[in-house]
C-alpha cells in the first residue's frame, strides 16, 4: 500500500502538467493578521502584507486573511475549471473580490476534515486573478503530534483536480491503513467480547476489554478517516480522540489488575488519574472559541503532551505489578499472563517513543520522525496477534466457566426439587387443623424449613426454622436438620425435649452457623405446647403469643429449653413465619418491621408472603398458618 502511494505522489505532478494543473505556490501569496472583509478587493495596496513563506500560526491570531495572485489565463480551454484549496481550517474564498465558495463556520472556526475541496471557476475569472482566503484557525496541529498539512492553492480542470485529491488521499491515508485494518478487526473482537459480558455481567475483566478494544479501533479509525477526507465535523475528530484516550487510559491498566483478580494499587489510581486528566483538559477544545482553542493547544504542545506520555507509559507497565510474583501464577493463567506482559510492553514502547516528538529530550532523536510509521504498524500487528490470542484464551475460558455453571444449575434445579419434595406445599393433617404455607427461597435454594407431622396421638407437630446464612449450603444444613426431626418425631417426645434432642445432633454434625426453630404440638382438642430456640415467637388472631426463648440450634450441646402451654377457640389462627418477612426491605433501606408485620398477620400464608417480596425480599421467606376448626358431634349437629 505504501508503495502505490508512492508511485500515486511521483506520478500525480506529470499528470498535473498534462491535464493544465496551475500550482500556486507560497511565494505568490501574502498574509495579514485580522478579518477585515474589505481585503478582499482584487486592487487592495498590500504594503504592510507579509510574505506567506514567512507565515506561522499563533494563538494569539486566529483569524487571518491570504491573497494570491496568479494567472489563470490557461484554463480558458478547459471545460470545467475550478480552484482547489487545501486547509485544516474554515475559510472563505473570494476571486477578484467574488465570494467564489466557503467550508467551515469561520466565526466557530470549526471546519469539515474533508480539507481538500474544488469550487467552480466562472469563465469571466480566468485571467491574471486575485485569489483571497478569509482563515479562522483553531487547530495548531493533528493528533497525535503531526503537523498540520501545509495551504494548498491550485487551479485547473475539475477532472484534473479530482485526480491530484485522490492522489493525496491515497497518500496520507496509505500510513495509517495497516493499523486501522488491525485494530478494527481488534475492535470487532471486543464488540462481540460485550455482548459475552452482556450475559455474564460478573466477568468485569470481559467488558473492560471490550471497551479497551473498541476505544483502540476508533482512535485509529479517527486517524485513518482525516487523512481520508471523510466529511466529518473537526469537533467530532476530537472529541473521538479525546474521549477514546480518557477511556482506553483507564480501561487498559485496569483490565490487567482485573484478569489477575487483583485491586489495583493506589499508584496506579494516581497514574491513571494524571494522564486522564491531562486528557480532559485537551478534549475541551471542542466547546472553546477560536483564539483560546489554539492558546489550549499551545499549552498541550508545550506542556502536556510530554507528560502525558509519560504518565500514559507508566501506567502501561499494569500487568507486570498484576501478576507478581510470577512464581505465583496459576497454571491456567501463564498464557494470558505472558500476552498481557507483551502488550504492556508494546503499549509502554509506544509511549516511550511518543515521548521523544512531544518533547525535546537533550541526546535524544525525534524518533516519531524517524520510526513513527513503523512503530505504529509494527505495534499494530503486535497487539491485534496478542489481542486475538487473549480473546480466544478468554472465550475458552468463559465457555469452560459456562459449562461449570450449567452443571451447577442443574445441581441446584436437583436440590430445589428436592427441597420442595421436604417443604411440599399441601400437607395432610388432622380435620380439625387446615394448614397454608408459602416459601420463597431468596436463591434457588435456602435455608429456612417446615415440617407439620401428625402423630398416632391425633396431634399435629408443627415445626418452622431458619437456618443462618442463604443458598446451597443453608438448604443443606436444613435439610440436615429435617432428616433428624422426622427420625426424631417418631418417638412423641414433647417440643422442648425435641428441640433439646434436635439441637445435640446438630452439635454433632459441626456445621458452621446455628438454626433457630420453633417447635409446637397442637391436640385435637385445641391445646398447643410451644418450645422455642431464638426463632421468631408466632401470631394467634394477630397478637404476638409471649413464649420463653432458648439458645439457637447448633450453639451448645447443653441447652435447654422451656415449654410454654396454650388453648386455641374453634376458629383461631396461628402463624408461623422466618425473619425473612420482617426484615424485607425497601430500596429507601426501610424495614418491613414488626409492626407491619403484626397488621398483616390474621391474613394467609401468600397474601403475607407476598406483601413482604412486594416490599423488598432480602431473605428466605417463609410463612405458615394453622386454623383449628373442630369437627361438630352428632349431639351437637343435632342441637344445632
Amino acid at each position: 500500500m505504501r508503495k502505490l502511494a508512492l508511485l500515486v505522489v511521483l506520478f500525480a505532478p506529470l499528470a498535473a502538467f498534462g491535464q493544465g494543473i496551475i500550482s500556486i505556490a507560497p511565494q505568490q501569496c501574502v498574509w495579514r493578521a485580522g478579518d477585515n472583509p474589505a481585503w478582499a478587493a482584487p486592487n487592495l495596496n498590500e504594503t504592510g502584507w507579509q510574505p506567506f513563506t514567512q507565515w506561522k500560526l499563533n494563538p494569539d491570531e486566529p483569524r487571518i486573511w491570504v491573497r494570491c495572485h496568479a494567472d489563470l489565463s490557461s484554463l480558458q480551454t478547459v471545460a470545467h475549471p475550478a480552484v482547489q484549496v487545501s486547509l485544516w481550517a474554515a475559510y472563505q474564498l473570494y476571486l477578484d473580490g467574488a465570494l467564489t465558495g466557503s467550508a467551515g463556520n469561520l466565526r466557530s472556526g470549526n471546519f469539515s476534515m474533508n480539507t481538500v475541496r474544488s469550487f467552480p471557476l466562472p469563465p469571466a475569472a480566468l485571467h491574471p486573478a486575485t485569489i483571497a482566503l478569509r482563515v479562522t484557525w483553531r487547530l495548531i496541529n493533528t493528533l497525535p503530534a503531526d503537523p498540520l498539512p501545509p495551504l494548498g492553492v491550485s487551479a485547473g480542470d475539475d477532472s484534473a483536480l479530482r485526480g491530484q485529491r485522490a492522489a493525496r488521499l491515497l497518500a496520507q491515508s496509505a500510513p495509517h491503513m495497516v493499523s486501522a485494518i488491525c485494530f478494527s478487526i481488534v475492535g470487532i473482537l471486543g464488540l462481540i467480547t460485550f455482548w459475552i459480558f452482556l450475559y455474564d455481567p460478573s466477568r468485569t475483566e470481559l467488558f473492560l476489554l471490550a471497551f479497551f478494544s473498541v476505544c483502540l479501533a476508533c482512535i485509529y479509525l479517527d486517524y485513518l478517516l482525516a487523512p481520508a477526507l471523510v466529511d466529518y465535523p473537526s469537533a467530532v475528530y476530537v472529541a473521538v480522540w479525546s474521549f477514546s484516550a480518557l477511556t482506553l487510559s483507564v480501561t487498559r491498566p485496569v483490565f490487567f489488575f482485573a484478569l489477575a483478580r487483583r485491586r489495583v494499587p493506589l499508584g496506579f489510581w494516581i497514574l491513571i488519574a494524571f494522564s486522564a486528566s491531562l486528557l480532559i483538559s485537551t478534549g475541551i477544545r471542542v466547546l472553546l472559541p477560536p483564539a483560546q482553542a489554539l492558546w489550549l493547544d499551545t499549552v498541550r504542545i508545550r506542556y502536556i503532551d510530554f507528560p502525558y506520555y509519560l504518565t500514559a507509559g507508566a501506567a502501561s507497565t499494569a500487568p507486570f505489578f498484576a501478576f507478581w510474583p510470577y512464581s505465583r501464577i496459576a497454571r491456567r493463567m501463564r498464557p494470558l499472563a505472558g500476552l498481557c506482559f507483551l502488550v504492556g510492553a508494546t503499549v509502554t514502547a509506544l509511549f516511550a517513543v511518543g515521548a521523544t516528538a512531544a518533547e525535546r529530550i537533550p541526546g535524544i532523536p525525534d524518533l516519531v520522525s524517524r520510526w513513527g510509521a513503523m512503530v505504529s504498524e509494527n505495534e499494530a500487528l503486535v497487539l491485534l496477534c496478542t489481542l486475538a490470542a487473549i480473546f480466544g484464551l478468554l472465550f475458552l475460558d468463559q465457555r469452560k466457566v459456562a459449562e461449570e455453571r450449567a452443571i451447577l444449575a442443574g445441581e441446584m434445579q436437583a436440590a430445589r426439587e428436592i427441597q420442595q419434595m421436604i417443604a411440599p406445599a399441601a400437607i395432610d393433617v388432622a380435620a380439625e387443623l387446615r394448614i397454608g404455607v408459602a416459601f420463597y427461597p431468596m436463591r434457588e435454594v435456602g435455608g429456612d424449613f417446615y415440617q407439620v407431622v401428625q402423630r398416632g396421638d391425633n396431634a399435629a407437630l408443627v415445626v418452622i426454622g431458619d437456618v443462618s446464612g442463604k443458598g446451597l449450603r443453608a438448604a443443606m444444613t436444613g435439610a440436615l436438620a429435617v432428616g433428624a426431626l422426622r427420625a426424631l418425631a417418631s418417638e412423641n417426645l414433647e417440643p422442648a425435649a425435641l428441640l433439646a434432642r434436635l439441637n445435640r445432633e446438630m452439635v454433632k454434625t459441626q456445621q458452621e452457623g446455628f438454626i433457630t426453630c420453633l417447635c409446637a404440638l397442637v391436640s385435637a382438642s385445641g391445646q398447643m405446647v410451644a418450645a422455642n430456640a431464638g426463632h421468631l415467637a408466632p401470631y394467634c388472631n394477630g397478637e404476638e403469643l409471649l413464649l420463653n426463648s432458648g439458645l439457637p440450634l447448633g450453639v451448645a450441646a447443653d441447652a435447654d429449653y422451656a415449654e410454654s402451654t396454650f388453648s386455641l377457640a374453634a376458629g383461631d389462627t396461628l402463624t408461623f413465619l422466618s425473619d425473612g418477612v420482617v426484615e424485607a426491605r425497601n430500596p429507601a433501606g426501610e424495614l418491613f418491621g414488626f409492626d407491619r408485620t403484626r397488621a398483616i398477620s390474621t391474613q394467609s400464608a401468600e397474601q403475607i408472603a407476598g406483601a413482604a417480596r412486594a416490599f423488598g425480599q432480602e431473605d428466605d421467606i417463609t410463612v405458615l398458618t394453622l386454623t383449628f376448626a373442630p369437627q361438630l358431634t352428632e349431639a351437637g349437629l343435632a342441637h344445632a
